[in-house]
This record gives structure tokens, C-alpha cells and sequence, in this order.
């Protein structure tokens, strides 16, 4: 069967969306226009009981397919896995507060960078062997005793690293590829329209769609994606009400990211078990929003983006493999081990 036959006979041409409610049976399939996914929440083939997880941060994949996720769990840091949810390793580094995961490749050499909260940026092996560690940002944040609580870290194709402290200063810590510190950008600020600054400034990645490759920072508590050039000088902002967002995940023409808090009908404030996901296109429109309500727009202003199913809890990392399938990370959420979604 082709693909067109599949989508008219599981009814996928009309806006519906099909429920665990509706039927046991039936596939739980979510999300819209051309980036709907099977979801799995079985998809983990590993027995927890024996290798515990607590929060699942986030998840990247190495270039011969393996998965690797971050979690919290001080015995087990770093669960390896086949696209298949079968587990083939596990190591930790015995990290409380370990919240930030990126893959470096350097020709055929990759590597992991984990952002811990309480102020560690590490770089290992995939095997788990520690390689280097770059200077502590609480050391860095200001003359005076500072409290940096870095949560996630980029690379750009020369080997810059940038380290964003999401739960400290709001400052983004640039470093040359050799780990020497060379400035900070960004910062806190209350006001309702700051370019530049943050309230809870989650998550970086580099953004090379473009003619220039760009910074895009997560401003969670304001709905909002942030843009710098490589320098830290500021770019753009976009507004997404009703998305409280984690990192930026960007993968060929689109940018993802997990949503983790989220509004409820009438109620603006930031509210737990109200995540889904979303998925921007090259233009900075949502497109599809799986767990979620169709993304709607008047004119440029997006409405406000609602969660419309039992698919998600807090929904931390998105995680787009080779195939183009999803792997959805969750914090607070019962230990759930990651959900895959399956592209149709």
C-alpha cells in the first residue's frame, strides 16, 4: 500500500486526530499537515527496574545510528540505545543536575558535552571517559560571587563553544574551540519586550539555515526564541504564546523543540503537565504542534498554542533521527523512558 492509500484509509486526510480514547487498537497517530507521527510510548525495550531513570533531559544521535539519552539519575547519567528502543549500554559520570546533552564531531571523532546545572560544562567520550572540562562559569559570571547555573551548550563549525546559563546569570559564555573564555552576551531582564535578554534563557543551538550561521536561544518564560550572529550581537525574536519552551532542535529546514509547561483555556500562567511539541518551519511559522491543537494564525500573530491530548506530560528534549522520527524526553513525568513518533 502506498503512502496516499495508507492516508485515506486511516483517515488522515481529514484534520482528525486519532485518541488512545477512541480505540486501544487503533494507532494514536498526532501532529499535522505533513509532520504527523505514530506515537510509541512503548518504544524502550529496557528494563527500568534494573537501569533506572528519573527525569529524561534530553537525546542526541551519533552518526552510526546509536541514541543517547541524559538523564538526572546519578547511577545512570548517559542510557545508549538502537533506533529500535533496544538498550546497549549505559554509564554515568555520577552527576546530580545533569540537564544539557550536545554530540560534537570533529572529522570522524564525536564526543558529548554534558551541561550540568550546578555549574559544570564536561566533554567525554561516548564511552563515558571524561576528556575536558571547560572553566566554571560561576567563576565567570561577574567580579563578584555569582550564582551560574549553565543548562545547555552549542558548538559552531569552527569549534566555538557557547554556554548558556538558563538558571544563573541569563548570559550566554562564549569560548574558543580551545576552552579559553572570551566573553558573554545576553542577560536578564523583567521588562515585557527586551531584544537580547531572558527570563529563564533554556536552551541554544546553532541555526545554520541561512546565508550567516546564528545563535537561536530559548527565552522559555517569555514563549520565545531569540537569534545572535556568532559575535552575541542580537538579531530577532519570535513570540510563541502558549509554548514554554525547552531547547531549539534545528534539523534540515525546520526547527523543533519540546515544549514543557503550557497554558490552559482562559489561563495564561505556566502550568505543568502541558507539554507537547512543536515544529517551526524556515520562515518561523509553526507548522505542526503534536500533542497540541493545528498551530493558528491572525495574520503574523500567532494564536495561542493548547494542548488538546494525553499524549505528553512536560515534554523536555525533541530528538530527530536519520529517518526523520522523533524522540519525545520528559521531565516530571513518572519516569517515563522517551515516547518515539514515528513519521507518516
Amino acid at each position: 500500500m502506498n503512502r496516499r492509500h495508507w492516508i485515506k484509509a486511516t483517515g488522515l486526510a481529514c484534520p482528525t486526530i486519532l485518541t488512545a480514547s477512541k480505540t486501544a487498537d487503533a494507532p494514536v497517530v498526532i501532529g499535522h499537515g505533513e509532520f504527523r507521527y505514530r506515537l510509541n510510548k512503548k518504544w524502550s525495550q529496557a528494563d527500568h527496574t534494573k537501569v533506572p531513570l528519573n527525569n529524561c533531559h534530553e537525546m542526541v544521535q551519533a552518526s552510526d545510528g546509536r541514541l543517547f539519552l541524559l538523564t538526572d539519575h546519578r547511577s545512570n547519567n548517559v542510557l545508549v540505545y538502537e533506533p529500535n528502543g533496544k538498550l546497549v549500554d549505559h554509564w554515568t559520570l555520577n552527576l546530580a543536575g545533569a540537564h544539557g546533552l550536545s554530540l560534537q564531531r570533529e572529522g570522524e571523532r564525536e564526543t558529548l558535552w554534558i551541561t550540568q546545572t550546578r555549574g559544570r560544562v564536561i566533554q567525554t567520550s561516548l564511552e563515558g571517559e571524561l576528556i575536558r572540562e571547560l572553566p566554571t562559569t560561576r567563576k565567570l559570571s561577574g567580579k563578584k560571587p555569582h550564582p551560574s547555573n549553565p543548562t545547555e551548550m552549542t558548538i559552531a563549525s569552527d569549534g566555538s563553544l557557547y554556554v548558556i546559563d538558563g538558571y544563573g546569570t541569563q548570559s550566554i559564555f562564549h569560548y574558543s574551540a580551545e576552552g579559553k573564555f572570551l566573553k558573554k552576551f545576553g542577560g536578564k531582564s523583567t521588562q515585557p519586550i527586551s531584544k537580547g535578554k531572558f527570563l529563564q534563557a533554556h536552551g541554544i543551538a546553532l541555526d545554520e539555515r541561512g546565508k550567516e550561521p546564528l545563535l537561536v536561544c530559548t527565552g522559555r518564560i517569555r514563549n520565545e526564541f531569540c537569534w545572535f550572529d556568532l559575535e552575541g550581537n542580537y538579531v530577532k525574536t519570535i513570540y510563541l504564546p502558549g509554548a514554554f519552551m525547552s531547547r531549539p532542535v534545528i534539523r534540515g529546514n525546520e526547527l523543533y523543540s519540546g515544549v514543557c509547561f503550557g497554558f490552559k483555556a482562559h489561563d495564561y500562567r505556566m502550568w505543568q503537565g502541558r507539554g507537547f511539541i512543536i515544529i517551526l518551519d524556515q520562515h518561523d511559522r509553526v507548522i505542526s504542534a503534536p500533542g497540541a491543537a493545528a498551530p493558528a494564525y491572525e495574520g503574523e500573530n500567532m494564536l495561542p498554542l493548547m494542548k488538546n491530548d494525553d499524549s505528553f506530560h512536560n515534554v523536555h528534549d525533541v530528538c530527530v533521527d536519520q529517518e526523520g522520527d522523533l524522540y519525545a524526553c520528559q521531565w516530571n513525568s513518572g519516569k517515563v523512558p522517551p515516547y518515539k513518533l514515528e513519521r507518516v
